[in-house]
């Protein structure tokens, strides 16, 4: 019966994504990006020797992506010879990352069923499979279970809520059964599993993110000097991931603080949402428009994507998108591994870094524009509350690094990596 839902899902999922594409262009990425898919798979696997062996990461999106980077980054590393193969559910990820360089082949995940993943799979012939936090689809992993291939699930994090803990999970826990090996971010996770009788394959080792946000502030990438010159001299909030309900709790306090500067990189770049964006805010202007010695303008439209990571060390407080709506908070550490307090939205329960960063006095959450124009005045009016939510923030990050090596020493020990 549960296999007979799961169908269900599947094709209500295709539909629903067939009727949206008319007018989503998510959407119709999603569909392009699987046509002839199988084809274009078997013929970059035969440009391969025989005895070339495959590793492939899969990554529901960007996100995921940056968590599972660093263990990549890692193998590709000290083991050169292997092939890499990453995949991706979500247009977010693919198309962002679809040139990425760390990585032999890049493609879409066909949507899962008993033949297309069966068919998948023998063209791959992966040695060692990766799976990045979530997404549990039954035919791939099962199909990978009955092969003995060997599946690693990381910086998986459980909840309550998810079906493998209600009287309904059998069919869901019979998908865990397929990992070979489960690392977990947190105990809570660990008893959950205890709890349906997984115990010998569960490990906690972190969360991968915190090694990647501590790579990309240490390699010290070079910033837009243009934007150097933006910010020298002024207080600067810059905020990442925004969405329309984030803009709009973010624009009171711009209008009545026209002495701060802002520099906002909203979550979707299109035309229509630039647009939005600059109408609301007064002297903005696009990072594409600006130019040197630009003093007129008060708030800068990042209308690119890339750049986001790096331009968090330009603030003097960060503010996260996506607290606002149900999608939840973007990446928190991206901010406050450079050293900054970071303040987003209301909804972030689902969220352990951010939950702990607040615990630890790095990280505030404000449910309307109200509470946000207070708490930047405290911020800009006290300078050692503001050195002190820095400091915190920092040393939360590097205090949890570490997730990466102890995947990479599992996989090593266990002979899953080999010269």
């Amino acid at each position: 019966m549960a296999l007979l839902f799961y169908h269900i899902f599947l094709g209500a999922y295709f539909i629903g994504v067939r009727l949206f594409s008319w007018k989503s262009k998510k959407a119709q990425l999603w569909l392009a990006g699987r046509r002839n898919l199988l084809p274009k798979l078997q013929k970059w696997k035969n440009t391969l020797d025989p005895n070339d062996k495959v590793i492939w990461m899969h990554c529901a999106s960007l996100g995921e992506f940056e968590q599972g980077r660093p263990i990549l980054e890692n193998i590709k590393n000290q083991y050169p010879n292997y092939k890499i193969l990453l995949t991706f559910f979500s247009p977010s990820g693919y198309e962002v990352r679809k040139n990425y360089a760390g990585a032999d082949a890049i493609f879409y995940l066909p949507l899962d069923g008993k033949f297309t993943s069966a068919k998948f799979i023998e063209i791959v012939k992966p040695s060692l499979v990766i799976w990045v936090k979530y997404e549990y689809w039954y035919y791939y992993l099962t199909v990978l279970k009955q092969k003995n291939i060997p599946v690693v699930l990381v910086s998986a994090i459980f909840r309550e809520s998810q079906p493998f803990f209600k009287w309904y999970g059998k069919f869901w826990k019979k998908i865990l059964l397929s990992f070979k090996q489960i690392f977990v971010q947190d105990e809570n996770s660990v008893l959950l599993l205890n709890n349906i009788g997984f115990d010998s394959n569960i490990e906690i080792a972190g969360d991968t993110r915190f090694d990647r946000v501590i790579d990309i502030a240490e390699k010290k990438e070079p910033i837009n000097e243009k934007l150097i010159q933006f910010c020298e001299n002024n207080f600067v909030i810059v905020a990442g991931s925004t969405w329309e309900e984030d803009e709009e709790t973010l624009v009171h306090y711009a209008r009545t603080h026209a002495h701060i500067k802002f520099i906002i990189a909203p979550h979707e770049i299109d035309a229509e949402r630039l647009k939005d964006i600059k109408k609301i805010f007064k002297n903005a202007i696009y990072f594409s428009d600006f130019v040197n010695n630009d003093t007129t303008a008060q708030v800068i439209i990042i209308d690119n994507i890339g750049m986001l990571a790096i331009l968090y060390q330009l603030a003097d407080i960060t503010y996260i998108g996506g607290g606002f709506n149900d999608t939840g908070i973007h990446n928190v550490l991206e901010a406050a591994v450079f050293g900054k307090p970071v303040i987003f939205g209301p909804i972030y329960e689902k969220f352990s870094e951010a939950i702990s960063l607040i615990e630890k006095g790095g990280a505030f959450s404000v449910a309307n524009a109200l509470e946000l124009e207070s708490l930047l005045d405290k911020f800009i009016s006290d300078e050692k509350m503001l050195k002190n939510a820095a400091y915190q923030s920092i040393k939360y990050v590097y205090a949890n690094k570490g997730a990466t090596n102890k995947i990479v020493q599992y996989l090593q020990a266990n002979r899953l990596l080999t010269n």
